[in-house]
């Protein structure tokens, strides 16, 4: 594994969270700065076994230097190599954010190691916002900060809004104004994950967020992964909360990488006319219960649109080990599908870039995570959403009623979410299909899609501008240090 040599020369630190959603935006952040800085030193900071796990790159001058961090989780009391989100379930993730603070003295040591070795400070400290902590460490180092966001706008002012203020906790009602901060937004019960519902702003859950928002203020900058013209107010809401320069620089995302395990996929999908199939996945970390699973399964059975499933284990169940069990899908659903042409089963990863790429897609159901909105969205594929935790809510509630690009099919995990599978076989039939509306959504979809490519046209991109726009604030922040 490559360490920092002791050399003289400023370069950025990137720190991303331990997700499987995070690490990849930090690793194309780290292409596009040195597309912009040709020779530009840096160097990805994670755990040992998260950055054992990365696909670099053929070797680039200088090459993208990597950092590990010692990290146990079973010194926390989670599964010992729970080194990721993904890892673990969900009543554990507390446990795991309160973990990876743990991470702050080796990070305190390896950058107060760069600063001797080189004799000067580095370029920059760019953190995940759940890093933020890292502002402080940079400073007492001389170094610059800027956080990261791999998310939206819109999501993540929301979700931090709703931490620090807990409207939900302030009325009875079923619906309630998004007080202090924005109070022009509504938001329901039923978009508020499950974790947040019980929060008082004295449990752990509110004591880390919180914690995490303070850090954000006190950050130089921050860099969204969303495009200026599409979310310009909700660009303006992010400003206003964190008080730092925003930098939109997305979209984000990094190129498929063809494998010899995606042929079966590409087949069947080749076997299908244009736009007929409907993509199924909740992400790397997520899924719905067993019993909605079956509902979910009989849905797409009664709309009769092809489709193709990337398969977790339900919610609750292990997502690593153990064989799929058969209950989890209702009798003979995969074997009808199979043997009809009209489905096709994924069991864990997929491909999903050249999935949402291919011709032959023409719907995505989705949880909502923002990686899966701008890949289904930059390939001019419209959504069905399904959101299960987190900013993903949000996230469905910004291309439902704002971009008019989604039809929110259900609501997360909880009984009040309940959908019947009439309810998902029409919905996919109306993203899909031949209708007024999945007509209007392709439109607006390939719209998104012409203005995501556009922001990274040279010259006078929007994204471009905007990353050319951060590097050069930070290195006049550092010309202007170094000459106090």
């Amino acid at each position: 594994m490559a360490t920092v040599e002791e050399k003289a020369s400023p370069h950025v630190v990137l720190f991303p969270f331990l997700a499987h959603g995070h690490v990849p935006a930090f690793l194309r952040l780290a292409d596009l700065l040195r597309a912009r800085r040709p020779g530009l030193e840096v160097t990805l900071v994670s755990t040992p076994r998260i950055l054992g796990t990365l696909s670099l790159p053929p070797a680039s001058s200088p090459p993208l230097r990597l950092h590990a961090l010692p990290f146990s989780p079973a010194d926390h009391g989670l599964p010992p190599g729970a080194d990721s989100l993904a890892d673990i379930q969900v009543h554990q993730f507390i446990t795991f954010f309160q973990a990876s603070e743990s991470l702050r003295p080796a990070f305190e040591e390896f950058l107060s190691g760069i600063v001797t070795s080189s004799r000067s400070a580095p370029l920059c400290v760019v953190s995940d916002a759940f890093f933020g902590w890292t502002a402080d460490v940079a400073r007492a180092n001389g170094a610059s900060h800027a956080v990261f966001l791999p998310g939206g706008a819109f999501g993540n002012a929301v979700f931090f809004s709703v931490w620090e203020h807990l409207p939900h906790a302030r009325t009875d009602a079923d619906e309630f104004p998004l007080l202090p901060d924005f109070p022009g937004i509504t938001l329901h019960r039923t978009q508020i994950p499950r974790y947040m519902l019980p929060a008082t702003g004295a449990d752990p859950w509110s004591a880390f967020f919180r914690r995490v928002a303070a850090s954000c203020r006190d950050t130089g900058a921050i860099l969204v992964n969303t495009v200026r013209e599409l979310e310009p107010s909700c660009l303006d809401m992010l400003r206003r909360s964190f008080g730092a320069p925003t930098w939109p620089i997305g979209p984000v995302l990094a190129a498929p990488a063809p494998s010899d395990d995606d042929a079966g996929i590409i087949q069947w999908l080749d076997a299908h006319p244009p736009r007929s199939v409907l993509y199924v996945s909740f992400g790397s970390q997520n899924s719905i219960t067993a019993d909605k699973m079956r509902v979910l399964a009989r849905g797409l059975e009664a709309s009769g649109r092809p489709f193709l499933w990337a398969l977790r284990p339900p919610l609750g169940f292990d997502a690593k080990g153990g064989a799929f069990r058969a209950e989890w899908l209702p009798a003979g659903f995969e074997e009808r599908a199979a043997r009809a042409g009209t489905g096709m089963l994924v069991r864990g990863w997929a491909p999903q870039v050249r999935i949402l790429s291919h011709p032959c897609t023409g719907a995505f159901l989705t949880h909502c995570g923002w990686n899966s909105v701008l890949e289904s969205l930059s390939a001019g594929v419209p959504l069905l959403g399904w959101p299960l935790g987190a900013e993903q809510f949000f996230n469905a509630k910004l291309v439902v009623e704002e971009w008019g690009v989604c039809v929110e099919v259900a609501r997360g995990n909880m009984e009040s979410s309940a959908v019947g599978e009439e309810e998902v076989a029409e919905a996919v039939r109306t993203v899909i299909g031949e209708t007024e509306k999945g007509g209007e959504m392709r439109r607006k979809a390939a719209a998104i899609a012409r203005a995501m490519a556009d922001a990274w046209e040279e010259p006078g991109g929007s994204a471009a501008e905007s990353l050319e726009g951060f590097l050069r604030s930070v290195e006049t922040s550092v010309r202007r240090d170094a000459q106090l």
